[in-house]
């Protein structure tokens, strides 16, 4: 008999019906499942709503499940959405192309409830960690850093850099960590802002975890349940595909955060900025498609730079 939480879900999706009945399957296998799963989606077609219909039938009687159509395109806004018809006072994000491990769940949810100052808790992606950085990465973190750490994991360096938890047997399964993405992540709704995501993310909506994150931090514990396991089995969509798009919104959302809710806003913390964006250029050039997006990668950065005066201020709060 599968335990029920007092857990909204909240699925923003687009065009990848295959991929959220997958997630979903994966979910039903859980030891625990969320009492709402709302799914906000921005397809162009009606395949998803009626995978979510199906969903519904399976869960009655134990959770309920929501299908919304999306006001607006977007992880960001899509989120809010959801997270505005939720009804529980814990909200999880998780994307629609992770499958679960086994009781992932149920280990998240029982961190969380066992630690009143925790206001989320993640999941680790077996697919996606921290590795230990070579000797020039781990120069240039400590240059972004203003300091040596023996571990860069999990932490929020320099200009808003983000970087992964670790996963070793010698830690503890709950490990404090500075920042949560939201590819499966548990949240105290009361630690939320309200909307959680800043207007400023649209679209691909880089970034907006961290933003999130980094504003619940300044009141609430973060940290990663290391045996709560899923797998992130990343999709290819069409806000991935245009090179110049994407290195634009990187730097752009960077600066936002490094600006606004980091208060980061020094002459050293824009060299670090300039720094940071030219190794993580050079670095692209090692990937099979980094010579040829190269072209398109600089044109970003200088449509960034030209966006730099209008970029929205925001009061800290």
């Amino acid at each position: 008999m599968r335990a029920v939480a007092p857990i909204s879900a909240v699925i923003a999706t687009r065009n990848r019906a295959e991929s959220v009945v997958r997630t979903l399957d994966s979910l039903l296998e859980q030891d625990l499942l969320p009492s709402q799963l709302i799914v906000v989606d921005a397809s162009d077609d009606n395949v998803t709503r009626h995978h979510i219909d199906k969903f519904r039938q399976r869960v009655a009687g134990e959770s309920s499940a929501i299908w919304l159509s999306a006001d607006v395109a977007g992880a960001a806004p899509q989120r809010n959405q959801g997270v505005a018809h939720a009804t529980q006072p814990f909200i999880w994000f998780f994307d629609d192309d992770i499958i679960f491990q086994p009781n992932c769940a149920q280990r998240l949810w029982r961190a969380i409830e066992l630690d009143r100052q925790l206001g989320g808790v993640n999941a680790m992606i077996v697919n996606q960690r921290y590795q230990p950085p070579g000797f020039l990465s781990w120069a240039v973190f400590t240059l972004m850093h203003g300091q040596r750490e023996k571990s860069f994991a999990g932490k929020v360096i320099g200009p808003a850099i983000n970087l992964l938890p670790e996963d070793h047997e010698d830690l503890p399964d709950v490990v404090p960590v500075e920042w949560l993405n939201t590819t499966c992540t548990l949240y105290r709704r009361e630690a939320l802002p309200s909307p959680p995501f800043d207007s400023f993310f649209s679209g691909y909506s880089m970034m907006e975890d961290l933003a999130l994150s980094v504003r619940v931090a300044r009141d609430w514990k973060l940290a990663n349940v290391r045996s709560a396991r899923i797998r992130h089995e990343s999709q290819l969509g069409t806000h991935k595909e245009d090179a110049r798009a994407v290195a634009k919104m990187e730097m752009i959302n960077r600066l936002y955060v490094m600006v606004n809710l980091l208060s980061r806003s020094q002459p050293m913390d824009y060299l670090r900025l300039g720094l940071w964006e030219t190794f993580a250029t050079v670095s692209t050039l090692a990937e099979p498609s980094g010579i040829r997006d190269l072209p398109n990668v600089l044109a970003g950065k200088f449509d960034a730079l030209r966006s730099f005066r209008s970029l929205p201020r925001v009061k800290s709060n």
